[in-house]
């Protein structure tokens, strides 16, 4: 059995209205996004928690979700494990918080973007309050496809470069249309910048973040 996954956290300033999950992008670890949490809820509503993925890939520095034959088409095994290993933590957090899905927003960047994709439109996972992505993608996995149906309450935001060499800024306005396509009530920015989160849009994330909460 693999060992659970290492995890940080920002509490809120008070009880916490909500829970908020961050996961970094490739080659990082849990640490790189948790700058972001008083941005984004910059009165300290929300408890925030960042999750180190699993896995070490020689040659790379930091830690990774899942392997990467080619970008948008993630390595089957692997993804599995991570979004096993991610479930364990997700349930764990609310059984702890009695925060419960409904109050839960998944974010990330780049491959974090994608294991946010992953949780929120996993047929076989709760669905959550919001998800919000920076640079990344809903992946094409044998096995796996997302499920839009049963989670028409889920809002998404997502955010893109349009100079990302890494995620090509197509990969933002497929995710953008295909949950459109399926229902899903997105907010979508892009902008003039390469593989990274702009600054200028922390803030309608910010905003997003509060609307998609108490809208529970």
């Amino acid at each position: 059995m693999a060992p659970p996954l290492l995890a940080v956290e920002r509490a809120a300033a008070g009880d916490p209205e909500g829970l908020l999950v961050l996961h970094h992008g490739r080659g990082t670890d849990e640490n790189d996004l948790l700058g972001l949490a008083d941005a984004l809820d910059p009165e300290r509503r929300l408890r925030v928690v960042s999750a180190r993925g699993p896995l070490q890939v020689p040659g790379w520095p930091g830690y990774h979700w899942y392997l990467v034959p080619k970008v948008g088409y993630p390595d089957r095994a692997t993804f599995d494990a991570a979004r096993a290993a991610l479930g364990e933590v997700h349930d764990g957090l609310w059984e702890e918080s009695g925060l419960g899905p409904e109050r839960t927003v998944l974010a990330g960047f780049s491959m974090g973007a994608v294991m946010s994709h992953a949780m929120a439109w996993g047929a076989e996972r709760p669905a959550v309050a919001g998800v919000l992505a920076f640079s990344g993608f809903v992946p094409t996995v044998p096995g796996w496809r997302p499920s839009f149906e049963d989670r028409s309450t889920t809002r998404a935001f997502v955010a893109h470069g349009t100079q990302d060499p890494v995620i090509e800024i197509a990969f933002g306005r497929a995710a953008r249309d295909q949950l459109v396509g399926g229902g899903i009530d997105v907010t979508y920015r892009e902008s003039d910048v390469v593989h990274t989160i702009d600054p200028a849009v922390v803030p309608d994330a910010a905003a997003w973040l509060v609307a998609t909460l108490q809208s529970e």
